[in-house]
């Protein structure tokens, strides 16, 4: 065999000064290579984080459990569904897992009435972060929430929802601020992360702008106990500003030193 068609099946490690970074993150760097491709270990794990964020898009998840568990911590709860029927419709039509039909918007009403703080829940592109977080995720912000004098008066839970239908759930209860938690669409290096999006005085129609985000919420990104500080903030300065989405930035690291029940943060 000559030199250059050892070169083309040698495996080449990455260099050590690159070596480094997969230390420090998830991310796909210095994986080296087998000739022109990768080495079958970094392949395969390719192919399987391929395979999680497939299964994480399309798997359903199960509100009954979830509901559950939540009144038996005392959560009033109620379900409802957007108008994509199924999960492919769900996919292909985003729009539709926007909205709420008006025997759903009814029935919401009835059952909960009127609530001024909702946290909405939905499996959006992943049903697998919300079964991994959204339960941690609440059981650490209701207490914080509760400190603040806002309690959470009541959780939906949506099947195939996206953000927006956090809207017209919102509107329907009259309520001044929705905290929705939603499975985010999954990467390959993580197929559980979960966002959080709050609106004050939710309204059909509202653009992304009027919202505040925290993403990537899981054990391995921002864990629940930090989100919730995080969020708490947000829902304590949406309340008494009155708004929510660019208005209103993020500022909960300056309470972090002063504030002894807060969650430390690395690197602060």
């Amino acid at each position: 065999m000559s030199g250059e068609d050892k070169d083309r099946t040698a495996l080449i490690p990455a260099p050590e000064s690159l070596a480094g970074l997969r230390r420090h993150t998830a991310a796909r760097v210095a994986l080296g290579r087998a000739g022109n491709a990768l080495p079958t270990a970094a392949h395969l794990k390719f192919t399987l984080d391929h395979a999680r964020a497939r299964d994480a898009v399309w798997s359903a998840l199960d509100l009954g459990a979830l509901g559950s568990r939540l009144a038996a911590r005392g959560f009033r709860t109620a379900r409802t569904a957007s108008l994509a029927g199924d999960r492919a419709t769900y996919v292909r039509r985003p729009d539709l897992g926007r909205q709420l039909g008006p025997a759903e918007a009814g029935a919401l009403a009835e059952a909960l009435g009127p609530c001024r703080v909702v946290v909405v829940v939905a499996d959006g592109l992943s049903a697998a972060a919300v079964e991994a977080n959204a339960l941690p995720l609440i059981g650490e912000l209701a207490p914080r929430l509760a400190a603040d004098g806002h309690g959470i008066d009541a959780v939906v839970l949506v099947e195939q929802g996206r953000v927006a239908i956090g809207d017209p759930i919102g509107a329907a209860l009259k309520a001044d601020l929705t905290i929705m938690l939603i499975g985010e669409r999954p990467g390959l290096s993580a197929a559980d992360s979960l966002g959080c999006y709050l609106t004050f005085r939710p309204a059909e129609g509202l653009q992304d702008s009027a919202r505040n985000c925290i993403s990537n919420i899981r054990p391995e990104g921002l864990p629940p106990a930090q989100a919730a500080f995080k969020i708490a903030w947000l829902a304590r300065e949406a309340l008494r500003r009155e708004l929510t989405g660019i208005d209103l930035k993020e500022e909960s690291a300056a309470e972090l030193a002063s504030s002894p029940a807060a969650p430390l943060i690395e690197g602060s």
